[in-house]
């Protein structure tokens, strides 16, 4: 990650130790817009008897995500590195996969999302652990902890969409 800053940065951590914990942000916020677009993507193309509720439950969903990759990029600033910013840097940092734009079923959108979100939790976790013991970032740990909260509470309504599906 490139370190951008203008003036010397006296937060506590090595320059290294930021730089490292920018490049754990970025891939985090790669896959925060990889799945922001599958989300729009969905939302576009979606079909199906439920419709209308999906389509508005996908809206909120990416406009959510927007706010927390604006956060997330503001925190890469914040230890005085520089925001990845095209999307062919996001593509090679991310862990998730595109959806390319076909015409797509609600439980199948669901799924594929419900998997997405499973794996940024897994991601999270990992990256949490490794900021707080490997470079003594409280403040990032504390940052990516609400992230998969979110995450969490994401994951579980999806679920919860699909669990009404097959109960009924």
């Amino acid at each position: 990650m490139a370190m951008n800053t203008t003036l010397p940065l006296a937060i506590g951590l090595s320059d290294d130790a930021r730089e490292d914990v920018a490049g754990i942000l970025s891939s985090i916020l790669a896959d925060q817009h990889v799945l922001y677009i599958k989300k729009r993507n969905f939302h576009w193309n979606l079909i199906g008897g439920r419709f209308h509720s999906l389509h508005e439950h996908f809206e909120q969903l990416y406009t959510a995500l927007a706010l927390a990759i604006d956060e997330t990029a503001e925190r890469i600033r914040m230890i005085g590195c520089v925001a990845p910013g095209s999307m062919a840097e996001f593509l090679k940092l991310t862990t998730l996969k595109e959806t390319g734009g076909a015409l797509v079923d609600g439980d199948e959108a669901i799924s594929t999302l419900l998997a997405d979100h499973e794996s940024c939790i897994r991601n999270l976790r990992g990256a949490i652990g490794r900021v707080e013991s490997d470079f003594g970032d409280a403040g990032t740990a504390d940052f990516l902890t609400q992230l998969l909260q979110k995450h969490e509470m994401t994951a579980w309504m999806l679920r919860s969409y699909l669990e009404t599906t097959s109960h009924s």
